[in-house]
């Protein structure tokens, strides 16, 4: 392989626009499914345990599979694991949509988030292949922009999708409409996105992936199936045995990083408060805040009887807010009140959340979305607020050697704690049905839906303490990336 120039005019923006629809299908997929699963329900005869997986299974395949899907770019060259990632994400989006019963859409959302870890590192490494340094920051400003408004627009496009119910494929179409972008996004970057490999040739921890993936699935599987079975011996057991797992990686990283290997987590992270202290806050903020993207669909569909279409048009309000605060906590917030902004973020979202519980208890079950609209509104501002600038504060005081490593875990924690929320609050949330001592459907999903949200709420708020412990100012040049691509190659 001969060295090469990036891509200039034309070329380079057709490319990038190949990127970003890579990545515009990758983020509105971790939540175009949410306002669907009534509908999944219905299809397939799915129980709750399974609607949580269907969810779940994408966040957790993609939690345990994105360092590794970084080092497999760097070693065997971007361009080729981006296209193997996204061929694999339109295969795995068919077999979604021709799902013909709940085990094989959860296995498919699975096969979906380990193309995704495939194809999303290879994204930000391609930006600065094609970009110098100086002209990084529009690429990158359109790439922040657009993912604001993925990961919050997918439960609006899956429901107008839903709804539109095309050629009578219902919610098979939030799966199906993924083929043409898929094929066209292929199809683009085989001519248009250029090759390149890491300067420095790394090594895969496959042993610290399978380890890690037994040890999530040891917890995730019995919080998530134990309510259905009685919570019999075994999830007790297989719990205690994944958290033993989890141990042991913890140990096989610290050896293999103190022999000067690669180990997918660097644990000598963790001797930085400031990045200690992050990680702690991202767990306790996205647990929660996932949950709420699940329950907050089941309770408007199932428990008040919405629409799908008005169900998604609800969340509008959120998703409205999201990107508008995330732009001014980005730009201004995090500058003149440094951490303050990770503090405050969580306890809006909580002040959100109570809001929307005493909305819901005075209004019963006659709740319609004009009633929501200030919970819901706050709740995205505070989740607005954190989205953007926790990434500058958690990795402010790590070295420059451990930066792209660090990156990588970062990224990876908010993917594990979306898994989490959706086993644990969903957990919760089920369980509060049944124990609930209303007698009509909207009172039990009342009293679910507000029992959880204290739960939820009470989450932000340690959060928000978490957040106490970061830097007091940070500043995004302290964050360098060590694993930036140098070297280009052509064929």
């Amino acid at each position: 392989m001969k060295p090469t120039a990036p891509p200039v005019g034309k070329a380079r923006s057709i490319a990038l626009i190949c990127l970003f629809m890579a990545s515009f299908m990758e983020l509105l997929d971790a939540t175009i499914v949410n306002v669907a699963l009534p509908d999944i329900e219905r299809a397939l005869g799915a129980q709750n345990a399974e609607l949580q997986w269907m969810v779940a299974s994408y966040t957790l395949a993609l939690a345990v599979g994105l360092i590794t899907g970084s080092r497999l770019g760097d070693i065997y060259g971007r361009k080729k694991i981006f296209i193997i990632g996204l061929v694999g994400f339109t295969v795995a989006s068919v077999l979604c949509g021709a799902a013909m019963n709940p085990e094989m859409l959860i296995a498919s959302r699975a096969l979906q988030g380990f193309a995704s870890a495939a194809m999303i590192p290879q994204v930000l490494s391609s930006l600065q292949v094609m970009y110098k340094p100086s002209e990084r920051a529009g690429a990158m400003a359109g790439f922040s922009a657009l993912a604001g408004v993925a990961a919050v627009s997918g439960p609006i496009i899956g429901a107008v999708l839903t709804d539109a119910n095309l050629f009578g494929w219902g919610w098979r179409t939030i799966f199906f409409v993924n083929i043409p972008v898929g094929v066209f996004a292929v199809i683009c970057a085989i001519k248009f996105v250029p090759e390149s490999k890491a300067p420095v040739r790394h090594k895969l921890d496959l042993s610290g992936v399978v380890i890690l993936a037994v040890g999530m699935l040891a917890i995730l599987y019995p919080l998530t199936m134990g309510r259905e079975e009685g919570w019999p011996l075994w999830t007790y057991v297989s719990m205690v045995l994944g958290v033993l797992v989890l141990a042991g990686f913890v140990l096989l990283q610290r050896r293999e990083e103190k022999r000067g290997g690669e180990p997918l987590v660097a644990v000598s992270l963790f001797k930085s408060r400031a990045f200690a202290a992050g990680i702690a806050m991202m767990f306790l903020f996205f647990i929660p805040m996932n949950g709420f993207f699940l329950i907050q669909t089941l309770f408007l569909q199932l428990g008040l009887d919405y629409p799908i279409l008005k169900a998604g048009l609800t969340m509008i309000p959120f998703s409205v807010m999201v990107p508008v605060l995330a732009g001014i906590s980005a730009t201004i917030l995090a500058r003149k009140i440094g951490r303050v902004v990770l503090q405050l973020g969580p306890l809006v979202v909580a002040a959100g959340f109570v809001v929307l519980i005493f909305t819901v208890q005075a209004v019963g079950g006659t709740v319609t979305p004009w009633h929501l609209l200030a919970g819901l509104a706050l709740s995205g501002a505070g989740f607005g607020m954190v989205v953007a600038p926790v990434g500058i504060f958690v990795l402010s005081e790590v070295p420059t050697k451990l930066a792209g490593t660090a990156s990588g875990l970062f990224n990876t924690t908010s993917q594990l704690a979306g898994a989490l929320g959706v086993a644990i609050i969903g957990t919760i949330f089920f369980d509060a049905l049944d124990t609930s001592s209303a007698t009509s459907k909207p009172g039990v999903f009342i009293d679910g839906f507000t029992s959880t949200m204290w739960i939820m709420a009470a989450g932000m708020v340690l959060a928000a303490i978490a957040a106490s412990f970061l830097p007091r100012w940070a500043s995004e040049a302290d964050v360098a990336d060590d694993d930036a691509p140098a070297v280009l190659v052509g064929a």
